[in-house]
């Protein structure tokens, strides 16, 4: 069977808390939500305190009186507006979103991928990139303007990311040269100005492993805020025939594994449970190639 869907929403595309995106640019509205607002710091890592199962927000006016300029206003829940701030002093028992893995929850989830990504963006957007004119966040951290009023809204970089199989009973799977020795994953790679997605998929497949992809199907999304990526899910069928050629240099090696390898695979978890002389190890369930993968593996060939 060469199409299959996947068996569910990916983890962090999971969103489970009102954005109210259309109060950003309302100051009076967020100053009225401000001394009942909740505060989530992140320093530079992506790390976070989070205790007894849930993450820690501080009292807003513990920064300020008011709404503060360098802080983000990521939405509104249980009627309490949700702010994070990048705090580089932060101490105590840290973590960070991929040491969540397993006991992210939705709402963990939507709150840590908005809050990095946007805290991220504004890590790198201090100056213009046109004129080198220096910038400062408006709208509840959601845009940045120069003293001429040009804008920038955060960006996020798109990219494709593929399941290869044969059509059949068949999935390829690589490792690049910094992951550890049994750990295997799909391809991906960053969609180039002026590319379609599909286009992406093809030239990504031939530039990493030396395969002609065909059957480029769409699978999902989801957002992967490292620092500020967007992961377009796709599955392709390859002849397994084609010989493999690592040309760019990010694959270390590939293989092709059977339904039964990855199945066996998914059954010891992901790669950080380093599974005793296992020959496969697969991503944790924080990426959509997890849930790609076990969507291929449930269906029948």
């Amino acid at each position: 069977m060469s199409a299959f869907q996947l068996n569910g929403v990916p983890l962090l595309s999971r969103s489970v808390f009102d954005r109210a995106e259309e109060i950003r640019a309302d100051a009076e509205a967020l100053k009225k939500g401000w001394p009942e607002a909740k505060l989530l710091r992140v320093n530079r890592r992506g790390q976070f305190r989070f205790e007894h199962g849930a993450l820690v927000f501080g009292a807003a006016t513990e920064l300020a009186d008011e709404p503060h300029p360098a802080a983000v206003f990521l939405g509104i829940d249980g009627g309490n507006h949700l702010w994070a701030i990048r705090d580089n002093e932060l101490t105590g028992p840290l973590i960070d979103l991929r040491g969540l893995a397993g006991g992210l929850d939705d709402f963990t989830a939507a709150v840590l991928t908005a809050a990095n990504a946007v805290l991220n963006w504004h890590d790198k957007a201090g100056f213009n990139a046109a004129d080198g004119a220096p910038t400062t966040a408006i709208k509840a951290g959601w845009s940045r303007v120069t003293e001429s009023g040009y804008e920038e809204f955060p960006r996020i970089d798109p990219a494709v990311i593929c399941l290869i199989h044969d059509g059949g009973d068949r999935v390829l799977l690589a490792r690049q040269h910094s992951w550890p020795p049994t750990l295997f994953s799909l391809l991906a790679g960053f969609v180039e100005a002026g590319e379609s997605l599909e286009r992406c998929v093809e030239r990504e497949m031939l530039e990493e492993v030396g395969l002609e992809v065909g059957e480029i199907t769409y699978l999902g999304s989801q957002p992967w805020p490292f620092p500020r990526s967007l992961m377009l899910g796709f599955s392709a069928v390859a002849d397994p025939e084609q010989p493999l050629v690592f040309a760019d240099g990010e694959i270390t090696e590939a293989h092709w594994f059977t339904r039964a390898e990855v199945a066996e695979a998914l059954g010891v978890g992901d790669w950080s449970a380093q599974g005793e002389g296992a020959r496969l190890l697969l991503p944790g369930s924080i990426s959509i190639a997890r849930t790609i993968v076990e969507s291929w593996a449930e269906q029948e060939s």
